[in-house]
């Protein structure tokens, strides 16, 4: 019985020792085997391993995963004119060398975290600083991300690198601090009103301008329309004097009795007009008169 409690009690002593020098390291993961304290060996490929059992060697995984870091304080920020502004953004990291990650920042990837939180942070308060508020807010903001990013690159790339990869740096949100959000809005507001106001003077400017084009072009017409108008009158004018001229040379005695008439149409164009003459002795009414042979032949 002693016998077989023996073989059992070293049967599981030999299981457990086994079990403690195989380990299985997974496919999202980095085992990092420690002999003493020190870093042995750092396995970067899934499978099972084999190690010497506690406490001679140890072993830690650490994710090799695309990590993703958020801002976690809400501390504003001055910008390049002076205005408190609050910013989210977030990191997407990950660990490329395990060896010089852990010798450098620490044992897991918490310790990252905070380092790395404290770099980035730094990097957007120095650029934030060279900024305006308008370039936070515009498609100048890319500049902004692509700036952090390379100084927090050559932050965990220095004397001590870091063994890890920055990926991505992003902003999420700009928000002026609440203090001073109303008069950010109405100096946002005379901005606009300003832009509109230069938009509606350009267009009256150019309304005027056409209107004053317009009425040049009417002028021109209407003097040009008058001038040929006078023309033709003038052609029509002589063109009825060379006909009158003709056929009263032909007849003068005709063309003074139509000369006359008109004088009469002329004189008599008003029944309030009144004239006091002797038809008798009037050379103006003598067509009124007839010759004295002429009444004598008609008695």
């Amino acid at each position: 019985m002693n016998k077989v409690g023996f073989w059992i009690t070293s049967l599981l002593i030999a299981l457990a020792l086994a079990s403690s020098m195989l380990f299985v390291v997974d496919q999202r993961q980095f085992g990092v085997v420690y002999a003493l304290g020190q870093i042995k060996e750092v396995i970067t490929e899934p499978g099972l391993n084999v190690k010497m059992p506690p406490p001679f060697q140890n072993v830690r995984y650490i994710d090799k995963r695309l990590l993703t870091l958020d801002s976690t304080d809400t501390e504003s920020m001055l910008t390049a004119e002076k205005q408190r502004v609050v910013i989210d953004w977030y990191v997407r990291w990950r660990i490329s060398d395990p060896s010089a990650y852990i010798r450098n920042v620490g044992p897991d990837e918490a310790s990252g975290a905070i380092q790395l939180n404290r770099v980035v942070r730094n990097s957007f308060q120095e650029e934030v600083n060279r900024r305006t508020v308008r370039e936070l807010l515009s498609g100048k903001r890319e500049l902004l991300m692509a700036d952090v990013k390379r100084e927090v690159l050559e932050a965990v790339r220095g004397a001590k690198p870091w063994g890890i990869d920055v990926v991505d740096v992003r902003i999420t949100r700009v928000d002026y601090v609440e203090a001073i959000t109303e008069s950010v809005y109405r100096r946002m507001e005379a901005e606009r009103q300003r832009v509109a106001n230069e938009l509606r003077s350009t267009g009256s400017a150019e309304a005027e301008k056409i209107r004053a084009d317009a009425d040049k072009q009417r002028d021109v017409i209407v003097a040009k329309a008058y001038r040929d108008a006078q023309k033709v009158k003038g052609e029509g004018d002589a063109e009825a004097s060379r006909v009158y001229a003709d056929a009263f040379g032909r007849d003068p005695s005709f063309a003074q009795f139509y000369r006359s008439l008109d004088a009469y149409k002329a004189s008599f164009g008003k029944k309030g007009d009144v004239m006091v003459v002797d038809p008798s002795s009037s050379e103006f009414f003598k067509n009124f008169t007839a010759p004295a042979s002429t009444a004598r032949s008609g008695r």
